[in-house]
């Protein structure tokens, strides 16, 4: 008896600590670690670099960083009843970047702590066809994920060793 009551408050006590259980909850958890990170990598990269590309072909460092951005206020804003908050340009001061990019992330997040889950099943028109918003909310982390990597090989390329990844 005494074992069935300690398993039963092992299991009870690590189900109080269990990891989100909604869709928006673990988006919400995923989305503040993949902030964090890349702001790191954003930090991470000197002043004077953030004009260096690989290739004629890429975006620059600070143009990847403002590219992600105006996809976050695009979606964030499109999608999820985000308030747009002030644009980056390739042009601002590194600092600039890194504190639009920052307000963007909390923005987004709220607006998607505030939307209804029971909605996330429902259907918008997307250039790329119908798509839920659920899909949005896969796209907002994925199309993140893409130019984060990106931005890690950028990094490389510069002799800086990136921070240490931080996922979910």
């Amino acid at each position: 008896m005494k074992r069935l009551t300690t398993l039963i408050m092992l299991t009870m006590s690590t189900l109080s600590q269990a990891q989100p259980t909604t869709v928006k909850e673990a988006f919400l958890e995923k989305w503040e670690n993949s902030a964090t990170y890349l702001l790191d990598l954003a930090r991470s990269m000197p002043a004077d670099k953030y004009s260096f590309n690989p290739t004629e072909r890429q975006m620059s460092f600070a143009e990847q960083l403002v590219h992600i951005q105006g996809n976050m206020q695009w979606l964030g804003s499109s999608h999820f009843g985000m308030t747009e908050t002030a644009k980056a340009a390739a042009e601002d001061k590194k600092q600039i970047i890194i504190d639009k990019l920052e307000q963007s992330f909390t923005a987004v997040g709220s607006a998607v702590k505030a939307f209804p889950e029971d909605e996330l099943a429902e259907t918008v028109d997307f250039f790329a066809g119908p798509k839920s918003k659920l899909q949005m909310l896969n796209l907002l982390q994925d199309h993140l994920t893409h130019h984060r990597g990106q931005l890690v090989v950028y990094l490389n390329l510069n002799g800086i060793e990136p921070p240490r990844y931080s996922g979910w």
